[in-house]
C-alpha cells in the first residue's frame, strides 16, 4: 500500500529509538552536550542510518506518570516531525524540570531539533 511507505519514512519505529543501556551511557559519556532553553541534548553523529532518539526523564521532572508520559509523547512527536532534516544523529533529550506538555512545548522542541542538524 502507498501509505505504508510514508508511515515507515515518517514513523518512529524501533530503528529510530535508542533502547540499549550502552547507547544511553555512550551518549552521556561521549556525546556533545548542548543546552538550549532548559533542554539538554546529548548528540553524537553516526556514519549512516536514520536519526535515533532517546529520552531521559525522571520523577523530578514530573511526579505523576501521566504527565511524564505526555512530556515524552511531545518529545517523540517533535522528533518525528523534524527527523528528515537531522541526518545520521543519535540524540538524547533531557527536558527541563517543571516543563508543561502541550502545543507550546511541541513548537519549541521542533525549533530546537531543527537547530541540532546545523
Amino acid at each position: 500500500m502507498p501509505g505504508d511507505s510514508k508511515r515507515a519514512r515518517r514513523g518512529l519505529g524501533a530503528d529510530r529509538r535508542l533502547v540499549k543501556k550502552a547507547d544511553f551511557e555512550r551518549l552521556l559519556r561521549e556525546g556533545v552536550r548542548r543546552a538550549r532553553s532548559g533542554y539538554t541534548f546529548f548528540v553524537s553523529t553516526r556514519a549512516a542510518g536514520p536519526p535515533r532518539l532517546g529520552i531521559l526523564i525522571t520523577r523530578k521532572h514530573a511526579a505523576r506518570a501521566t504527565v511524564r508520559n505526555r512530556i515524552k509523547r511531545c518529545i517523540r512527536e517533535a522528533f518525528r516531525l523534524e527527523q528528515a532534516a537531522l541526518g545520521a544523529l543519535d540524540v538524547l533529550v533531557r527536558p527541563p524540570f517543571g516543563v508543561r506538555p502541550g502545543v507550546a512545548m511541541l513548537g519549541r522542541l521542533r525549533e530546537l531539533f531543527s537547530g541540532l542538524s546545523q
